[in-house]
């Protein structure tokens, strides 16, 4: 596995960094970062084999429909009708060449998406960290280890504070494991290297830091994918039922074929023609084009999402956001800018406020800073000691690290101290990192009298921890009046708006001694961080799309209220606040508590398994649940949810990999957006499944009425095959493209398990075929008695009307309610496309003698134009007709319902 040195677990870290040649308190210098990616390449993986042009052009071969149309190409050679055979070849040709190019464009897209979501890695090059694309990691690098990160490539870990590994993935074992720095002998098996990080496992715990010894395909889950190189395409629900219903359709249109050509053979009529009128009309029922639009719509539709920030991980997701009808979000980050800025610090006897670029005393006036304010410097000492981000000198755009910790590292310049020059004198020793239970963490440095141990995390936490407290000058007794006091300045921070943070210290005897035992209270640290300002429309859209949105924050509930408020999250109504301790177990819950916890918009110092157990609680009551997250402990709640939502600035990349989409600007109305999109896609699709079915059925009824009739056929199979190439597909391939409509984020989320077409749209396919139907049998009944007309010419009638009824009912395909002139279809510039092109290949079929004379086809006249034209606006006026009667019976119980 390795590409630099051999079985490294069984080497102490220092014969590691010795062999690799590279000092870890400095990393590779860009000079050997270039000679080492010369020679063991990118950390990449075995891409994704992608289908070329060639295999998919081929694959339109391989199919029913092709196979079809090859029969009735041999059953016109066995007749004698050499050209009717030749011109179902180029049928076959045609078919061919419209579903690569669909497919393809398709294909493409998707592969595009894979470019759109890359890892990071935080390493230390030159003396510096920062964070670099995963891929061009070499053997060496300085990897800097954090909780929730994915490991990006084979690491021997060089410290470890609580370091713990889920390594799944590789070995089947779902417990985390635990990780240390010591050597282990060379035959321990893979699954007890507890001195290695693989490539593809996850940080579940702590911090340290390891050095790259294998990329790419010399780690061990490169080997692993060199053995399963080939992946599975994945199907979405949606794409799944689609196929399904296709092939239902295969059997009800051999039936419907066959009874067609025992009709007509019955009737007197060529068992030839019969037979290739079986066949055609069995390739035009047949909704083939459906998976590949369906994959069409949604590519295109992911690709959308991708420009508005939002990265869908799974494809199935894209279907499910459409009937998402509750939102879990977090706060910060979310509804929140994520800027944080330290603007107040509570001090033993004084608070300090921030003014411009400035420290303030509040009260009595004057500037201070760390200089002559020694309860000042103290706590902004520990902030800056127990802290992993960095901040360039007086440079603040110039920023790694967490949007938290950099705020205490620019107060910290604010205030006249240096960060960088803290760190230098006091180096640290050991860190005990950030634990989402305690909320707290803590660093020892060292220290003339022995290590200093600094500690910041949530003040009920810290304040428990302490026993003393700085007061004039010196550490005194922290007394239980003291602490309540301490507290409800807490309070009143965070009903400011604050998110607030306590830091404590202490001076210990030895690095091993438990952190938070005796510390000394050194102050309260507030910070603002301000919603951002489009959130608050994208709560009203929430709204009026039906869609509750529900706050879980693990901060104190008089700030998360007051955000809520601020965002109008309860639109004009106060929004009720409930914490974690108010919650009961979900065995414990009575009917009451359920009813409270359901109602209940925002949730406080919520844990991570409560998380899980309120968005199991929605969906229990039949919610479709979408949630944000961030952290590692988050990545349950986001399995659980229906839609996993990860933040891609600051959230883990355990939690990316966990979620079903990936927010690129960790912002809240970026999912409104994309919940809008999801409904578009399946609007889209569903639109084009009924104008198909209802456009097969037509042609269906057509030919098999006259069949039994023992009338003339009013057209011919060729003509039906032409009709399948250009009416079906054209306007088709235009709705799954389509922008969507102004009313979609009006109405109420679709049910999540809800069909495709119900018994709703299975009727109005029967009403809008029956309609086009009569149409044509009408017009092909005028045109031969009020007209006079015969042959090809009437023939050409009913086909017209046939084509043009089918045009013109794409404008059928409008949603509900919306207006006639002005609707998603009639906005939709692939629609107007579609039909200038399907026109100018209908007066092509007619005017162009090569291709008349294949079709049979004639000129029928200013009467026959003239009957073409009325004929087939009728099912467009009947349509409108239909969905004014339909939406009349709508309101009408709408307002009996009312009253």
């Amino acid at each position: 596995m390795m590409n630099s040195a051999k079985s490294p677990w069984a080497l102490p870290a220092a014969e590691v960094l010795s062999r690799l040649d590279i000092r870890p308190e400095q990393g590779l210098s860009p000079t050997e970062v270039l000679a080492r990616r010369r020679r063991y390449g990118f950390n990449l993986l075995q891409a994704p084999e992608t289908r070329s042009g060639w295999a998919i052009l081929l694959g339109q071969f391989r199919n029913l429909i092709v196979a079809l149309l090859a029969a009735a190409a041999v059953v016109a050679f066995l007749s004698g009708e050499v050209r009717e055979g030749a011109a179902v070849v180029v049928v076959i040709l045609l078919n061919a060449a419209i579903g690569f190019l669909t497919e393809i464009k398709a294909v493409r897209s998707m592969e595009a998406l894979r470019t759109l979501g890359t890892l990071s890695t935080r390493v230390r090059r030159a003396g510096t960290v920062a964070d670099i694309p995963a891929e061009e990691l070499v053997p060496g690098d300085i990897v800097i280890l954090g909780e929730g990160d994915v490991i990006t490539a084979d690491l021997r870990i060089l410290t470890a504070s609580r370091l713990q590994s889920d390594e799944s993935a590789l070995t089947g074992e779902s417990l985390p494991v635990t990780k240390s720095v010591e050597a282990l002998p060379e035959q321990t098996v893979l699954a007890e290297r507890k001195g290695m990080l693989y490539k593809g496992t996850l940080l579940t715990r702590g911090s340290g830091e390891g050095v790259v010894v294998a990329v790419g395909m010399g780690t061990e889950l490169g080997r692993i994918s060199a053995l399963t190189a080939q992946a599975r395409k994945e199907a979405t629900p949606l794409e799944r039922r689609l196929d399904g219903l296709g092939r239902r359709l295969i059997w009800v249109t051999a039936v419907v074929g066959a009874a067609v050509a025992a009709a007509g053979m019955l009737g007197g009529k060529d068992p030839a023609l019969m037979l290739r009128t079986a066949i055609a009309l069995a390739v035009a029922t047949i909704p083939e084009g459906l998976p590949i639009v369906a994959t069409l719509a949604l590519a295109r539709g992911m690709l959308r999402m991708a420009r508005r920030q939002a990265l869908i991980n799974r494809l199935a997701a894209v279907e499910t956001l459409g009937a998402t009808s509750i939102i879990c979000t977090d706060k910060t980050g979310t509804l929140t800018e994520n800027r944080m800025t330290v603007t107040r610090m509570a001090l033993p006897g004084e608070d300090v406020c921030l003014e411009g670029e400035r420290f303030r005393v509040q009260g009595r006036g004057g500037w201070t800073d760390a200089e002559e304010n020694r309860p000042l410097a103290r706590l902004l000492t520990a902030a800056s000691l127990c802290n992993n981000a960095s901040v360039a000198a007086r440079d603040f755009s110039r920023v790694s690290g967490d949007p938290l910790e950099v705020a205490l590292l620019v107060a910290a310049w604010r205030a006249g101290l240096n960060p960088d020059r803290l760190r230098r004198r006091r180096p640290e020793l050991r860190e005990e990192a950030f634990d989402s239970v305690s909320r707290r963490m803590a660093v020892f440095n060292q220290d003339p009298a022995g290590a200093m141990v600094s500690v910041k995390g949530a003040p009920e936490e810290v304040l428990e921890s302490c026993r003393k407290v700085w007061a004039q000058g010196d550490p005194a007794p922290l007394s239980e009046a003291e602490r309540r006091r301490w507290l409800a300045r807490n309070r009143e921070m965070a009903a400011a708006g604050l998110r607030v943070l306590a830091c404590a210290s202490r001076t210990a005897a030895d690095v091993g001694e438990d952190p938070y035992r005796d510390l000394v209270f050194l102050g309260l640290i507030g910070m603002v961080d301000p919603p951002r300002a489009e959130v608050a429309p994208a709560m009203a859209a929430c709204r009026d799309a039906g869609i509750r949105v529900v706050m879980i924050t693990g901060d104190q509930p008089v700030t998360a209220g007051l955000i809520a408020r601020e965002v109008g999250l309860s639109g004009e109504a106060p929004p009720g606040v409930l914490t974690g301790a108010e919650i009961p177990p979900p065995q414990e819950m009575s009917p009451e508590d359920r009813r409270r916890v359901l109602a209940c918009n925002v949730f406080a110092r919520v844990s991570p398994a409560q998380k899980l157990e309120l968005i199991a609680l929605h969906q229990e009551a039949g919610a479709v649940v979408a949630m944000t997250g961030d952290g590692v402990n988050d990545a349950p709640a986001l399995k659980k949810a229906d839609i996993g939502v990860a933040m891609g600035k600051r959230g883990t990349q355990v939690a990316r990999e966990a979620a079903d989409m990936v927010l690129l600007d960790d912002s809240f109305p970026t999912i409104v957006a994309a919940v809008r999109q999801g409904r578009i896609i399946y609007d889209n699709i569903r639109a084009f499944v009924l104008y198909l079915l209802s456009c097969n059925l037509s042609e269906i009824l057509v030919v098999g009425l006259a069949a039994v009739a023992n009338l003339p056929l009013p057209i011919t199979p060729l003509q039906i095959l032409f009709l399948n190439l250009v009416t079906d597909v054209f306007p088709a391939l235009a709705l799954g493209l389509g922008g969507g409509d102004d009313r979609v984020m009006k109405r109420s989320p679709r049910p999540a398990r809800g069909a495709l077409i119900g018994s709703g749209g299975w009727l109005r396919i029967g009403l809008y075929g029956g309609m086009m139907t009569a149409a044509i049998l009408a017009a092909y009944q005028l045109g031969e008695r009020l007209l006079g007309l015969g042959g090809a010419a009437l023939i050409t009638v009913s086909f017209l009307t046939l084509s043009f009824t089918q045009l013109w009912h794409v404008f059928n395909m409008r949603s509900q309610g919306s207006d006639f002139f002005l609707n998603r279809v009639t906005r939709n510039p692939w629609v107007w496309g579609a039909l200038l092109l399907c026109t100018a290949v209908l007066l092509a079929a007619v005017y162009a003698p090569p291709l008349a004379a294949v079709l049979g086809l004639a000129d029928p006249g200013i009467g026959g134009w003239g009957l073409i034209g009325g004929m087939s606006l009728l099912p467009l006026a009947g349509g409108e007709l239909l969905r004014r009667v339909v939406g009349a019976r709508f309101r009408r119980r709408s307002v009996e319902a009312a009253g």
